[in-house]
């Protein structure tokens, strides 16, 4: 195998075809239509990423920027536009090269080539999860709301960090103190609850969004999209 690449593009037959040449290639290939599948696909980590710029949603140079800070590898932007300002700008925002529409197939191919051997950046990679605007990055034990930083205690992201692991599950206080704190540490459960309330009230300063839900008599629940 190698590399992982994702490709990103709304025109299905443009997506189809380079899926087919580059799996002949021995690559392992994923692919997205819009901006968003883009940004949900990119937390597979691929080795490099084929973004065209006109995406419907989000268009690729937001995508670019959303994912730049947690997605180390190259991305290539693949677009019509000639013009210079279109180039200045898709770098600027953090994409590693550009191909103008129509390229042949031996060019791209070899522009994936030289951006894998020269790519260093993989060592870097880091967990993270995206739910809508909400970044949540793992390894830096840091969320963000459309580029904001929610500053967090350690127990709060701990609380944001599990329950995000399991979209749509119920964890009562008690399972969620256990499971992130253990049986043996002094406390009560019901610091969990403080604690939801005061991560709500953070998330509120930026978003009406509802990311943790409670289910009256049950428990909590990461809001599933």
């Amino acid at each position: 195998m190698k590399g992982k690449v994702l490709v990103v593009d709304d025109d299905k037959s443009m997506v189809n075809m380079l899926k087919d040449v580059l799996e002949m290639e021995g690559y392992v290939v994923s692919t997205a239509f819009d901006g968003e599948q883009a940004i949900k696909h990119s937390q597979k980590q691929p080795d490099i990423i084929l973004l065209d710029i006109n995406l419907p949603k989000i268009d690729g140079i937001e995508v670019c920027e959303r994912i730049r800070s947690c997605v180390h590898c190259p991305i290539l932007f693949l677009s019509a536009r000639i013009e210079e300002k279109d180039r200045i700008t898709g770098l600027k925002v953090g994409g590693d090269d550009y191909i103008v529409k129509p390229f042949s197939i031996g060019e791209l191919l070899a522009r994936i080539e030289a951006h894998l051997r020269r790519e260093t950046r993989t060592q870097e990679k880091t967990e993270f999860r995206f739910d809508n605007n909400l970044l949540i990055d793992l390894n830096g034990r840091k969320i963000s709301f459309e580029n904001n930083v929610i500053e967090l205690t350690k127990s709060e992201f701990d609380i944001v960090a599990f329950l995000s692991r399991y979209p749509g599950q119920i964890f009562d206080r008690e399972r969620i103190y256990e499971k992130l704190w253990g049986l043996d540490r002094d406390g009560d459960s019901k610091n969990v609850t403080e604690l939801i309330r005061r991560i709500r009230n953070k998330l509120k300063e930026y978003t009406d969004k509802e990311f943790i839900e409670t289910v009256w008599g049950c428990g909590y629940r990461w809001v599933a999209k």
